[in-house]
């Protein structure tokens, strides 16, 4: 069965993400992941994937503490699904500036596991001035960040994490810190 995790840009949408946004350029609208100045590889197209239920945690950092590291491994597409997209919708304010993000503990253990690709439903996995930093952090040790998942909720069974192949097209535009792609799982 496949599904698609890219989330739909309307013409409403991408008004409220012209409003809600400083600086919007166009490979950062929707489904994307950041590439700095980095090439994403072909090889990345196809990945063991693995979504983590992270929708309880509100009031704290998504951490280490809440996945179990030991599911991950090399070359993978970790996903993180909090619900934080279907509960604010994509594009609003509240959308970008309140969303969860995750530990930099989590990210550097993650980055260890030498993973290729790091999905989240919400708009990067880190807020305000440290989100561009921690992308540049990661594309540097060679792992991408793709933003603004959605129904990711249905690869988590009974509140468990779930092995998938993702399958990640991004569009082939050269010179741009972001690329919209369309990330399709495979269950």
């Amino acid at each position: 069965m496949l599904i698609d995790l890219t989330v739909l840009v309307t013409e409403y949408a991408s008004k409220e993400v012209s409003s809600n946004v400083a600086t919007n350029e166009f490979g950062h609208m929707g489904t994307h992941f950041d590439v700095l100045d980095k090439e994403f590889p072909l090889s990345f197209v196809k990945r063991k994937g693995i979504v983590f239920n992270v929708k309880n945690i509100f009031d704290e950092e998504i951490d280490i503490k809440h996945i179990d590291l030991s599911l991950v491994e090399p070359e993978m597409f970790v996903a993180f699904y909090s619900g934080f997209i279907e509960k604010h919708g994509y594009g609003t304010k509240e959308y970008f500036t309140n969303h969860p993000h995750l530990s930099n503990d989590l990210i550097d253990a993650l980055l260890e596991k030498k993973i290729s690709i790091i999905g989240v439903d919400f708009a990067g996995i880190r807020r305000g001035s440290e989100h561009p930093l921690k992308d540049q952090y990661c594309a540097d040790r060679g792992v991408f960040i793709v933003e603004n998942l959605c129904n990711l909720g249905e690869l988590v069974q009974d509140n468990k994490s779930l092995a998938c192949t993702m399958h990640t097209y991004p569009v082939k535009f050269a010179g741009m810190t972001g690329l919209p792609c369309r990330v399709v799982t495979e269950i």
